[in-house]
């Protein structure tokens, strides 16, 4: 069976004491705090990683509102997945991995924390010359790259990519390298649609309110809608309005809007319109192997830009307020860092300022 998201084990403690450390536990829904826990070790099979940075996905957001169904989770419980950090221990029987190697992490679920353990599979080696911030959000690139293969774009189509936060950002990069006719990209605020346009957009539209029909805005210039239809927003409606700006024989891909509906979907419009709707999680491990490494030579040979949408950035100690300013639909924010070296509640941060530190090589002592 393929392999799914793992929540490292924590020992929890009372207080904070030499061989604790600090760990994120959302108690329910809208209210994440500080806890503590034994830093770990890794057993058989495993590496620890001293964890650097780690991003609020958009994934996270959504728990936090509480817009996942009860199936998918139960309070309290712990986010963070977009990872990067540096090995610190290397437990029996691991190969080629080693104390000191940078490294980013997939499916690897509760990483706001200063120390996680995960299997070998989950980590990607970075060059220690690479910003570590940069490389936490390797993460994503599987599930993007999946997509947009099973899209088949070619230069004869027209693709829609509806919302440009940090997915969405990146979604219009990896579209890009494919050449499509046009690379139309929608969004309610000027200031990202003005970064999609350096990233390859090739049309952007502004969509003046979150309820605003997408083709009562691009239908004009694309009447026949488009031929690929990506929906990069967290609502699970936005499947509803993508569906409404699919051609004849389109594909819809669910990057986004995978989320719980309050629209009624008319599946006979997907029908009539002989529209293939497909997931982008890859269906195997080896594709998942595959993919991450791929994601990350496309990051690390300047390919794909991750440092345009990071926008802000905590000490993990204040990660209430960094989920706050995450949940919050405005243009200055787009993707939100937190620092999880637990020495760093030092006001480097204060007044949002993001250091250029972080865009420099983290030296192994």
């Amino acid at each position: 069976m393929v392999r799914k998201m793992e929540v490292p084990e924590m020992e929890w403690v009372d207080e904070q004491a030499e061989g604790t450390q600090q760990v994120a536990v959302m108690e329910t829904v809208g209210k994440i705090d500080i806890k503590f826990a034994k830093i770990p070790h890794a057993k058989q099979g495993e590496i620890r990683v001293d964890v650097k940075w780690v991003g609020i996905c958009g994934s996270d957001l959504e728990v936090y509102r509480g817009a996942r169904t009860p199936e998918f989770l139960t309070y309290p419980m712990r986010l963070g997945h977009e990872v990067a950090g540096i090995i610190d221990e290397v437990g029996p029987d691991v190969v080629g991995l080693k104390v000191g190697d940078h490294v980013a992490l997939r499916y690897v679920w509760g990483a706001f924390a200063e120390y996680i353990t995960c299997d070998p599979f989950s980590a990607v080696v970075l060059p220690p010359e690479f910003p570590l911030m940069h490389g936490s959000l390797i993460e994503i690139t599987p599930t993007i790259q999946t997509g947009l293969e099973n899209a088949e774009i070619s230069q004869a189509k027209n693709v829609l990519i509806m919302g440009q936060g940090v997915s969405g950002l990146q979604l219009t990069q990896f579209a890009h390298l494919y050449s499509p006719k046009n690379l139309v990209v929608t969004d309610l605020f000027d200031e990202k649609l003005a970064i999609s346009k350096q990233f390859g957009a090739t049309k952007t539209y502004k969509i003046p309110s979150p309820d605003t029909p997408t083709m009562d805005i691009v239908g004009k210039d694309f009447p026949d809608g488009f031929d690929v239809v990506i929906p990069a927003l967290l609502e699970g409606d936005s499947v509803i309005d993508a569906l409404d700006a699919c051609a004849q024989n389109a594909k819809l891909i669910m990057y986004g809007g995978i989320g719980k509906t309050s629209k009624t979907m008319d599946f006979f419009k997907m029908h009539r319109r002989r529209v293939d709707i497909l997931t982008t999680e890859p269906k195997r491990d080896v594709d998942n192997h595959k993919l991450l490494r791929q994601g990350r030579d496309m990051v690390v040979n300047g390919l794909i830009n991750t440092e345009k949408s990071v926008t802000n950035v905590f000490p993990l100690a204040k990660i209430a307020e960094a989920f706050d300013l995450r949940n919050q639909t405005r243009a200055d924010v787009i993707h939100v860092m937190i620092d999880c070296d637990g020495t760093h509640n030092d006001g480097r941060y204060d007044n949002g300022v993001i250091p250029e530190s972080v865009n420099e090589p983290i030296e192994v002592k």
